[in-house]
C-alpha cells in the first residue's frame, strides 16, 4: 500500500524547482499511551484549566496567551497578534547552501520526512537527489509551516530524499557546560578497550535488529488485561556485580563476548552435525 503524502511542495536552488510531496518517516501511533480515567467508575477524564488566584474554572473563551517576562510577570498577546508575527506558510523549501554531510553534526536533527516527486517531477527529483549523492553533500534550506519557520537539512538516501528538521543554534548547548574531569588514560588500558570495540563491531547498522522491549511488555500486558487476566509483577532484574578496577572490567568483557561467541559456533557446529547423522543409511540385514 502506498504512503499517503502530507503535503506538496517545491524544492527550489537557482531557477530550478524540485515539485515534491512530504511523507511521514515515523510512526507515532505505534507508542503506547494510556488516558487518565476516574477510578470509581472507569469513565475518561476531561481536562479542565483552574484560576490560581479566584479558584474558579476558566473556559477557553476567557483565556489569553502571556508571556512570563519576570517572576510571576506577564504580557499578553491576543491571537490577531500572534497570526501578525507567525511565519506564513509557504510550499517553497528554499536551498540556501550545500555543504558535506559529514560535516553536520546529528545533534541538531529533530524530525524527519520523506520527499518524494511530484507529478512531472521525477526526473529533475532524481537529478537532485544523485547529484548531492556524487558530491557527498546535504543542502541546508529554509522552510514555512504551522506558523514557524524551519531550518531544515536535505540528504540523499538509496531511493530518493529525506528532509531533516534542525534545531536552530541558539537550540543546542554547547558539550563544554558538561563536566568531563581530567582523568588520564594508560595504553594498556585503551589498548584493550580498542580490542572490545572490533570485537563486538559490525560494517551496517541493522535497527530491525532491536526493538522497544518496555512497549511489547506493555502490549503484551494490555492484550492479557482485555482478555481477561490477572497481571502479576515480575521480580526486577538482580543488580550486576560491579567491577571497580576498569582493567578488570575489561577483561572481563573480552572473556564473556570470547565465550559468548564459542557457545554460538558450537551450537551452530552442532546443528551441521545432526542432519548428517539422522541421514546415515542403515547397513547390515533386518531380521
Amino acid at each position: 500500500m502506498a504512503a499517503r503524502s502530507l503535503s506538496t511542495g517545491t524544492i527550489s536552488f537557482g531557477l530550478v524547482t524540485v515539485p515534491i510531496r512530504l511523507y511521514s518517516a515515523s510512526e507515532s501511533s505505534a507508542a503506547v499511551s494510556f488516558n487518565m480515567l476516574h477510578g470509581k467508575c472507569g469513565s475518561r477524564l476531561r481536562q479542565q484549566y483552574i484560576c490560581q488566584k479566584d479558584e474558579e474554572i476558566v473556559t477557553r473563551d476567557q483565556m489569553v496567551k502571556g508571556y512570563e517576562f519576570a517572576k510571576d510577570q506577564y504580557v499578553t498577546f491576543t491571537e490577531d497578534e500572534l497570526k501578525a508575527m507567525a511565519e506564513e506558510t509557504s510550499k517553497t523549501i528554499e536551498i540556501e547552501e550545500f555543504v558535506p554531510i559529514s560535516k553536520v553534526d546529528p545533534i541538531y536533527f529533530e524530525g524527519a520526512y520523506y520527499l518524494g516527486p511530484d507529478k512531472g517531477g521525477e526526473k529533475a527529483y532524481k537529478l537532485l537527489a544523485e547529484a548531492m549523492r556524487q558530491t557527498g553533500r546535504c543542502a541546508l534550506a529554509k522552510w514555512a509551516a504551522r506558523g514557524k519557520g524551519y531550518l531544515v537539512l536535505l540528504r540523499p538516501v538509496d531511493k530518493g530524499l529525506v528532509m531533516q528538521v534542525l534545531h536552530y543554534a541558539d537550540e543546542v548547548r554547547t558539550f563544554d557546560e558538561v563536566p568531563v574531569g581530567d582523568a588520564v588514560l594508560r595504553d594498556n588500558e585503551m589498548k584493550l578497550a580498542v580490542q572490545l570495540i572490533e570485537q563486538i563491531s559490525t560494517e551496517e547498522f541493522h535497527p530491525e535488529n532491536y526493538q522497544d522491549e518496555v512497549r511489547v511488555r506493555y502490549n503484551e500486558a494490555i492484550q492479557r488485561k482485555v482478555e481477561g487476566q490477572e497481571i502479576t509483577a515480575t521480580a526486577p532484574e538482580q543488580p550486576r556485580g560491579q567491577i571497580i578496577d576498569l582493567m578488570e572490567a575489561l577483561k572481563a568483557s573480552l572473556a564473556a563476548k570470547s565465550a559468548g561467541a564459542a557457545t554460538a559456533a558450537a551450537k551452530e557446529e552442532a546443528k551441521a552435525v545432526k542432519p548428517a547423522a539422522s541421514g546415515k543409511k542403515k547397513t547390515g540385514t533386518e531380521g
